[in-house]
């Protein structure tokens, strides 16, 4: 599942290849006088979740007389490659499934529909997260809403309660905070450096906005994350490493590598999602049985992922597109898509759904409470002009880590970079 939970995406075409994106674009009317729309998913038409589409289309074709859905779904490669050149070509389908970082992209050259001007009032329907998310404002971009949410990824922190507790920590008080964590970092890192890991070694963007850093000024046409908290945030990455409570390796880890080292038993705690539950129970019972499970441990609001439903913004059939992008992110279509997929719904009110509050006491059932409250609660951090940065975040962090410049020169570096990328 992790290619259809799409937790990041990256569109890979800049900006001066997306500026000619126009003409006219979509699906035309028949020569019958049936309305043809496309809509596009991303990785699936498969076995899971094909009929659930074609009941979706099914029904929304019968709502509305004279309407054809050609449903087309493109493979998880180089999907934002596809959609770059579709979008170059003018061929953009009427309705897309993206995340908000190609959807920026898009937006930003006029490829995609303003929804928050077109229907001002659909962002009533939608946790105000998920709109914010959804809504861009740049130095490139018309400030709009560029697509309706859709689903949302989040998932809690999994710990090893033997490895705490062998190496100088009470794992019947685990962290809630990033700060807490910091201060574990100093007991764990003398007691077991080298042998085992307390965590992932490096910070992601969302763990900057977590810790409450400032990742970009009101009008999101600058970076400012080089500010004095995001100096102290690197500083405890840099402490941490110090105390070796994570090891080299862990430089250059990713999500799947530190899934790899939990499973193996020499990492402490684990961001995962609820689908790590199983996967660790089936491929590593030795750690399932002495795990344990809180939630996702930060200083402000838990982070979330969002995926969208887009309108192409040069559709030829504007008011019906609209109309299904609504009608597959409405409550009803949404908790059905959710309970296949194990995601969780964008729409108010959804998250409220028995499914997602279930009782009992099994982790299951903990974990499933656990990410509605953070879903109530949270925040998509990442903000989607990032993009921009590339690799020049994880070089300059790593650095910083290394001691070969300062954490304050290291996001200087960072920013400087990032802001001139973005004029």
């Amino acid at each position: 599942m992790n290619k259809t939970i799409k937790t990041a995406l990256s569109l890979l075409c800049s900006a001066a290849a997306v500026v000619s994106f126009g003409g006219c674009g979509g699906s035309a009317s028949s020569g019958s006088g049936t309305t043809e729309l496309k809509f596009q998913t991303w990785n699936l038409k498969n076995e899971k979740f094909t009929g659930y589409f074609q009941n979706l289309i099914k029904q929304f074709e019968k709502e509305n007389k004279g309407v054809h859905i050609k449903w087309v779904d493109q493979p998880a490669d180089n999907y934002e490659d596809k959609l770059s050149s579709d979008a170059a070509a003018n061929s953009l389908p009427d309705v897309i499934d993206m995340g908000p970082e190609p959807a920026y992209t898009l937006a930003s050259a006029g490829a995609l529909l303003n929804i928050a001007k077109e229907d001002p009032k659909a962002k009533d329907r939608y946790l105000d997260a998920a709109w914010q998310a959804a809504t861009f404002k740049g130095p490139h971009v018309e400030e709009g809403t560029y697509g309706l949410p859709w689903y949302l990824n989040t998932g809690p922190t999994f710990y090893n309660k033997a490895l705490l507790d062998e190496c100088g920590l009470d794992s019947s008080k685990v962290p809630k905070t990033q700060d807490e964590l910091f201060a574990d970092a100093q007991i764990f890192g003398p007691k077991c450096g080298g042998k085992y890991a307390l965590t992932t070694g490096l910070p992601s963007i969302q763990d900057f906005g977590m810790y409450g850093v400032p990742l970009m000024n009101k009008d999101h046409t600058k970076f400012t994350f080089n500010d004095p908290k995001g100096v102290a945030f690197v500083q405890h990455y840099v402490d941490m490493y110090k105390a070796e409570a994570f090891t080299d390796e862990m430089l250059n880890t990713s999500s799947s590598v530190g899934s790899k080292s939990f499973n193996s038993g020499s990492q402490a705690f684990l961001n995962g999602s609820l689908y790590s539950i199983e996967d660790i129970k089936k491929n590593a019972p030795n750690v399932y049985e002495h795990m344990g499970i809180t939630s996702m441990v930060a200083n402000t609001h838990p982070n979330m992922m969002l995926e969208m439903i887009t309108v192409n913004a040069n559709t030829k059939h504007k008011d019906m597109a609209l109309k299904l992008a609504k009608f597959v992110t409405n409550s009803k279509n949404q908790l059905t898509f959710d309970k296949k997929a194990n995601v969780f719904p964008s729409s108010k009110g959804t998250i409220d759904d028995p499914f997602f509050n279930p009782s009992g006491d099994d982790m299951n059932a903990v974990g499933m409470r656990m990410v509605a409250k953070q879903v109530r609660e949270g925040r998509i951090w990442g903000p989607p002009q990032f993009t921009v940065v590339g690799n020049r975040f994880r070089e300059q962090i790593v650095l910083a880590l290394q001691g070969k410049v300062t954490p304050k020169q290291a996001l200087d570096n960072i920013v400087e970079y990032a802001n001139g990328r973005l004029k």
